[in-house]
């Protein structure tokens, strides 16, 4: 497994993101989402990304508990997220205590602000400032944005005056790229480490579907663009392509 850098936190290239432990998709059993965890790091994932949105916390509880059992946390690397509705510096605060709980652990290495507070007014620097508290009290280590844009992100970065943000989570795979425009180009540019969400478009680019085997999904992909047909037969001919990569080197989409 390749290595890159989170701040100065060492982490796999390849994280494990488990918004699947939820009803959203459907991984609903602990024992399933441990095994889950347990194969990851087995494959040499120390990268583990979450939200508290996730299930409604069950993400988070699953993804702590079965750490804790596996007895990694001091080798694992955890990232979770606040989401727009609770960025008061009081939510910040909750939400914070509340991942904890549910994490069963003393720290979170990176906290997101998950998205902008679009429909709350809350001041950027309100939220920003908390979270640079949490660092210096050792609730976290690292700050971290989630799908915000260059002026947002520049917007919050001028509220710190002893933190960095350190990454921006995107949408990012080889179907869907804007964040290539702007986004990845400003991160580069300014030292920000990238995080891709959905990297296989919900599972659109795994090799496991075709446009003849197309399921009628009941779950988070019900109504998803990447899975409608005309758009999947589309996406199928850069699978086919990766199919013929990866028979070189035995490998899977």
């Amino acid at each position: 497994m390749e290595f890159r850098y989170i701040g100065d936190v060492k982490v796999s290239a390849v994280g494990l993101g488990t918004w699947q432990f939820s009803d959203a998709w459907g991984v609903t059993s602990y024992d399933a989402a441990k095994s889950i965890v347990e194969k990851a790091l087995s494959m040499g994932i120390n990268f583990f990304d979450t939200a508290a949105v996730y299930g409604m916390g069950m993400s988070e509880k699953f993804l702590g508990q079965a750490i804790k059992e596996l007895g990694e946390r001091e080798k694992v690397v955890i990232a979770t997220k606040i989401p727009g509705e609770f960025l008061s510096r009081h939510d910040v605060f909750k939400a914070t205590r509340r991942s904890l709980e549910r994490l069963g652990t003393s720290y979170i290495d990176l906290m997101q602000v998950h998205w902008p507070p679009c429909w709350d007014n809350i001041p950027t620097c309100e939220y920003m400032r908390a979270l640079e508290e949490l660092v210096r009290i050792g609730a976290i280590r690292m700050i971290g944005l989630s799908d915000f844009p260059p002026e947002l992100i520049e917007s919050a970065w001028s509220c710190l005056s002893t933190e960095d943000i350190v990454s921006i989570q995107v949408k990012y795979n080889l179907v869907e790229r804007d964040a290539e425009k702007e986004i990845i180009p400003y991160a580069e540019a300014n030292n920000i480490s990238v995080l891709a969400w959905s990297p296989l478009a919900k599972g659109a680019l795994s090799g496991k579907y075709t446009p003849e085997n197309l399921p009628k999904f009941s779950d988070v992909r019900s109504g998803s663009a990447v899975f409608h047909p005309e758009n999947f037969k589309q996406i199928y001919e850069i699978v086919k392509i990766l199919e013929e990569i990866g028979a070189k080197y035995g490998k899977k989409p």
